[in-house]
């Protein structure tokens, strides 16, 4: 009996390792197993960090510490920038306050001193007008001391003053009750009529600052000043004005 042989056989048959079509195709896909891809890579991977490291470690610190160090220093810089910003913002501000308050400082020293000087005129106007109403209440008692104050009322500087006094002595001696017993003239200014003082108030028979009004209107009317009406009461004889 003769021996079987498949009719496929030579499909299942070992390749041959002759050169050919097949045997190239083995080649040009050559099988690799599992086992080696992953010891291939993973020996690669182990591998790949070792040579960069000792390629690339030293640049690239020093890449990194530069690059840190510039920021830093650029950092550094940019809040020094600030800060000096800020504080000369600050120092303006604060000088502008200083300014505005040295203004308000300013303003409130004038008004204060304005105010003072204000109050102190009130009172120097209050003091004269105390001594004044003093010197008048005691007229009759000291008359040439209210003809004194009057004299600027009538546009006489003080230096009319000893003119006036002289007239008036000649005149009546100052005395304010007295009566010309000869023409009926009467007062400080012997005013004649004596009624003429009733022009300047009621009371001209007991009041020197009454006949005084009368005699200095008298005197600025009828002579212009009184060392004038000195004048001619002196080159008259007897004397008269």
């Amino acid at each position: 009996m003769s021996r079987y042989t498949p009719r496929h056989a030579p499909r299942h048959a070992a390749p041959r390792r002759s050169g050919g079509r097949r045997a190239l195709a083995l080649v040009g896909r050559p099988v690799v197993s599992t086992g080696l891809v992953a010891a291939a890579v993973m020996g690669g991977m182990a591998l790949l960090p070792v040579a960069d490291d000792a390629a690339n470690a030293d640049p690239l610190t020093l890449a990194i510490d530069e690059a840190t160090t510039t920021t830093s220093l650029e950092e550094s810089r940019t809040a020094t920038e600030d800060d000096v910003r800020v504080a000369a913002a600050r120092s303006a501000t604060n000088e502008q306050r200083a300014v505005i308050a040295a203004k308000a400082a300013a303003v409130e020293r004038a008004r204060a001193a304005a105010l003072a000087k204000q109050r102190e005129q009130q009172a120097e106007r209050a003091a004269r007008a105390a001594e004044r109403t003093r010197i008048f209440s005691n007229a009759q008692d000291d008359p040439k001391a209210a003809a004194q104050i009057l004299l600027p009322e009538y546009g006489f500087s003080q230096g009319q003053w000893p003119c006036l006094e002289q007239l008036w002595t000649g005149e009546s001696d100052w005395r304010w009750w007295v009566s010309n017993s000869s023409s009926g003239a009467y007062g400080i200014p012997q005013s004649l009529p004596a009624s003429k003082m009733a022009t300047v108030g009621d009371d001209w028979r007991t009041n020197p600052v009454t006949q005084i009004r009368w005699g200095l209107d008298y005197i600025k009317r009828s002579y212009g000043t009184p060392c004038n009406a000195l004048n001619m009461w002196n080159s008259r004889s007897p004397h008269w004005y």
